[in-house]
Formats: structure tokens, sequence, C-alpha cells
């Protein structure tokens, strides 16, 4: 798919914010999905609850904040994550605060930024991250 559909890198830096958490948030979903899958969880009712506990906005804010907290991310994640964090929507978040969704959106523009310049290996090394933070919230940096 991605040989039909190229952007330059420079295309890729200049996208949006919002455009890159679109394509993040579609990013981490399939991770959570898969990741659910191969874990043996696959009643869909199980399905959706999980999927849930890994995707909502408090989870993934929770996530990233842990991740600059211990310094994972890069100085250009970073920077990425705040143009995603202060980005304007123009929407209200149905379940959640304002700054745990921008967190939240934050989080999915980086991965989006990272998916559409090709890490796909930095891209698993945050999605695993996170999970291992989510399944394990009390441990120092979710090793």
């Amino acid at each position: 798919m991605s040989d039909v559909y190229t952007l330059r890198d420079v295309d890729v830096k200049q996208l949006n914010a919002l455009a890159l958490a679109y394509m993040g948030d579609a990013v981490y979903e399939q991770a959570v999905r898969e990741h659910l899958l191969r874990s043996g969880r696959v009643k869909p009712n199980i399905l959706h609850k999980e999927a849930t506990r890994y995707v909502s906005a408090k989870a993934q804010a929770s996530a990233v904040k842990m991740m600059q907290e211990i310094g994972f991310l890069t100085e250009e994640e970073e920077a990425v994550l705040r143009r995603g964090r202060n980005a304007k929507s123009g929407s209200v978040p149905k379940n959640t605060d304002v700054v745990t969704y921008n967190h939240s959106s934050g989080f999915e523009a980086v991965l989006g930024y990272l998916y559409l310049l090709g890490r796909n290996d930095r891209v698993g090394e945050i999605i695993g991250k996170t999970m291992q933070f989510i399944e394990h919230p009390n441990e120092e940096g979710a090793s």
C-alpha cells in the first residue's frame, strides 16, 4: 500500500498535527487489536472491553506522560507531541476532559508521524512501552 501512495519526509513533517493523529489513531488501534487476538482474547464482548482499556484517551495520556517522565521520547517526538497536544480539533471530547484528550491526540500524532516516515521499529517500541504501562501501571517506567 505504501508503494502506491508516497509522501516525502518533508511532506510528512508539514502535515497538520490532527492529520498525523488521525493516522496514529488507526496505527494504534490496529496494534491493540492484533495484541488482543494474539494474546488469546478472542470473544467479541471481551475484545471490545479490553480494547477500550488500551485506546481510551486516559490510558494514552497516562502512557505518554510516563514516557516523558522517563525520557523515552526523542526531542523530535516531543516536538510532534506538543504540536498534536496544542492542535485545536474543534470538537469537544465526550468521555474525558480537554487536557487528557489533547495529550492523547499528541500521542497519536507521534505514532502517525513515525509511521508515515516509515520508522516502524520506533512505532513498535512506543506501542510496546504503552502496552506495558497499561498492563502494569505501577512498575517504574513499566520496564
